[in-house]
């Protein structure tokens, strides 16, 4: 029965949800199958942790959820889990919502266990319910809310089974009065829990967990409790009773390692939990999962398959992509038509026009590639292929130097370096984590592709063009393997460290989860065009127009007046935009740099659109499409793919595309880097490092092509 979302009536009650759950089990799933939410997307306070919170009203209440990191564990490995943890320990909410797997109810109930021991109200969805019954588990969710003391509800996110329930069951847990779950331990465990919780009761302590809870994370040694009842005077005579009680637990698990023991004392009770209320039915079937994989992670075939699919996704993005573009840039010449005919100044019309119009224009043409791209990236992560990429790639990652979950922060940088430079936090290692960092620059982020797409449409048929953009991407992602092999034997020696990922199940993609991906990041891509690019546009504008030169406009104006032919005016018309371009503040600062770019082949033209690239990928083709509108005016009917083809030689554009594959990533993605690596002289390594191999590189494919 799918779920709706009824108008709150004058008076309602707040409830303020903490959704946790281990990876892959569907939170996200779960939250936008309640239609009609109202989503906001923030970051954690002090942290560049993603939040996602939700709103929404149903029955008379209103909901608010918030949406933590996955976890698998309440700890501080990462700092999302740290985030996690910190915020079940100290945020307000009334209600902790745990979404669990429930084809792997055991390794979910681990988690589980440990938030029951927070003291909080919990309801634990049993997510994917429909994928259990296909497999044969058969779970008794009355009895096992029965067993844990806590509501448990069979939900299908994918299906939007079991939701409304489940909100019928938050409401009945807010409105009733907490009951302590049924979380057993051990007999040592719980000895030394009851004489702990007994202190606290005896000396009046409060905070805002129970004293049972307080007592959980005083002997599991969380830093956070601790602080806290350490300016208590109470403290002084419980420090030995809490050194005794762990003596104790050690000396029951025969090991001195409490992590390990508690870890084994929840893993314990899950154990026990599921034996009780889970069935299997025996069946001698592969999964659908284990059929797949057969094929899809095969030792021969699996990474053929996967380059097969990367090859197909840049053939759609060109293919398909270029279809839209002539519409589009048909569309921009009518706007710049129609305002240019309400503009009578004719420096102000240039501004609009040639500035802002063509500038914004040269980027947005591009946006069909840029969702079909974010499309299939989407889809590949969400069906659970991407994991099996990372473990196909694991050895050959391992012969280059990197870590196998590096694949995770890697691919995410084929869609924008910011999200991949965060995600490099799953790498536990500081030298994998900054080696990774380093490389990801190596992949060509969605920024980049318009440059790419604009490039290969000039030099090549749309025949060959998808597979020219495929081989762009692959050569970035093994020159970065390289770089990634030589820093690994320089800059971050250290011994390899095994790699450990879990393997969700092949779903179904949500096209609501992916149109949602989709349409956010294609509206970032637009709202930079409509406001830095335009911004940019019109500094290019500006720096490519004055100042003027009404010396030089007067002398080849007396030129034209005395001109015999049609053909003669046009061509002196197009050499006084020329040389008013070449004089103008950018061609002065194009000129000054153009003797360190002109061994790569590459005018003064392509050199200041590289260090406009700094600020922003996108604005190199912006940049382009005003140097070139202004610089030519025969080329006015003509497109910006067009100029290209007949101002640049095929080996400068080779050059030019190797400096955008490998040089420094655009200002916000250095800024997220400094802040992830630790410092701002890891800037500098990352400017140094990638614009010296970027010059060598281009230096070296610029001669190759001269030769070709």
């Amino acid at each position: 029965m799918s779920h709706k979302v009824l108008e709150c009536p004058l008076t309602t009650k707040h409830i303020k949800i903490a959704l946790v759950g281990q990876p892959n089990v569907g939170k996200s799933m779960l939250i936008n199958s309640i239609s009609d939410a109202r989503l906001h997307v923030g970051n954690f306070s002090g942290v560049t942790v993603e939040k996602c919170e939700v709103f929404f009203d149903y029955s008379g209440y209103n909901f608010s959820i918030t949406d933590l990191p996955g976890t698998y564990a309440l700890n501080n490995y990462t700092i999302e889990e740290g985030v996690t943890s910190s915020f079940l320990h100290s945020a307000e909410y009334d209600l902790i919502l745990n979404v669990t797997d429930s084809t792997s109810l055991e390794k979910n109930l681990t988690l589980t266990s440990e938030i029951m021991g927070l003291g909080k109200k919990v309801v634990v969805a049993l997510n994917m319910s429909d994928e259990a019954e296909k497999e044969g588990i058969e779970i008794d969710e009355k009895y096992l809310s029965k067993l844990l003391g806590v509501k448990c509800v069979k939900v299908s996110a994918a299906k939007k089974t079991g939701i409304e329930e489940l909100l019928e069951s938050i409401i009945e847990s807010f409105e009733h009065a907490h009951a302590k779950p049924k979380m057993i331990f051990s007999e040592a465990v719980e000895e030394e829990l009851h004489t702990i919780k007994s202190y606290l009761d005896a000396h009046n302590y409060s905070s805002m967990l129970p004293n049972s809870a307080v007592a959980i994370n005083l002997l599991q040694e969380d830093l956070c409790s601790i602080e806290a009842i350490s300016t208590e005077s109470l403290y002084v005579d419980l420090q030995p009773i809490l050194a005794e009680a762990k003596r104790h637990i050690q000396t029951h698990h025969d090991s001195d390692d409490l992590k390990e023991i508690w870890a084994e004392e929840y893993a314990a009770f899950a154990r026990g939990v599921v034996a009780e209320t889970l069935k299997l039915t025996k069946t001698e079937k592969l999964s659908f999962t284990e059929r797949l994989d057969t094929i899809l992670i095969h030792p021969l075939l699996g990474i053929p398959i996967f380059l097969f699919f990367m090859w197909a996704l840049f053939q759609l993005t060109f293919e398909i992509g270029s279809i839209p573009m002539g519409y589009i840039d048909a569309l921009f010449g009518l706007i710049g038509e129609a305002v240019g005919g309400l503009i009578a100044h004719d420096e102000l019309r240039s501004l609009i026009v040639d500035g802002v119009i063509a500038g914004v224009g040269a980027v947005v043409l591009f946006i069909p590639n840029i969702i079909i791209l974010f499309i299939g990236i989407a889809l590949l992560e969400s069906t659970g292929y991407m994991s099996r990429v990372a473990f196909l790639l694991d050895g050959i990652f391992h012969k280059f130097g990197l870590h196998g979950q590096s694949f995770i922060p890697l691919v995410t940088g084929f869609g924008c370096s910011i999200p991949a430079y965060m995600s490099a936090r799953i790498l536990k290692n500081d030298r994998d984590r900054l080696l990774t960092l380093f490389i990801i620059g190596f992949m060509s982020c969605g920024a980049r592709l318009p440059v790419y797409v604009l490039f290969t449409g000039a030099f090549f048929s749309q025949n060959v063009a998808g597979n020219v953009l495929f081989a762009i991407y692959i050569v970035g992602a093994i020159l970065g393997l390289i770089a990634a092999k030589i820093l690994k034997m320089t800059a971050f020696k250290g011994v390899d460290e095994p790699f450990v990922m879990e393997m969700p199940k092949y779903r179904l993609p949500s096209l609501k989860l992916i149109s949602h991906t989709v349409i956010n990041k294609t509206w970032m891509y637009l709202k930079k065009a409509g406001t830095f690019i335009a911004l940019a546009s019109m500094l290019v504008w500006f720096l490519s127009n004055y100042p003027q030169q009404p010396v030089l406009q007067q002398e080849y104006s007396i030129k034209i007046e005395q001109a015999s032919s049609q053909e003669s005016i046009v061509e002196l018309k197009n050499l006084l935009a020329k040389e008013s371009l070449e004089r103008s503040y950018l061609g002065e600062i194009g000129k000054f740099i153009e003797p360190i770019f002109e061994p790569l082949g590459l005018d003064w033209r392509l050199a200041v659109a590289l260090q406009t690239g700094l600020a922003a990928k996108e604005v190199v083709v912006s940049t382009l499409g005003v140097l070139y509108a202004v610089g030519d005016s025969s080329q006015s009917q003509n497109s910006l793919t067009d100029a290209i083809r007949e101002n640049v030689p095929f080996a400068s554009a080779v050059s030019f595309i190797v400096i955008i594959m490998i040089y420094l990533p655009c200002l916000a993605a250095s800024i997220v880097f400094t802040r992830e690596a630790g410092g701002i002289k890891y800037f500098f390594y990352l400017l140094l490092f990638t614009s010296l191999t970027a010059y060598f590189l281009a230096f070296i494919a610029h001669r190759v092509a001269l030769l070709l």
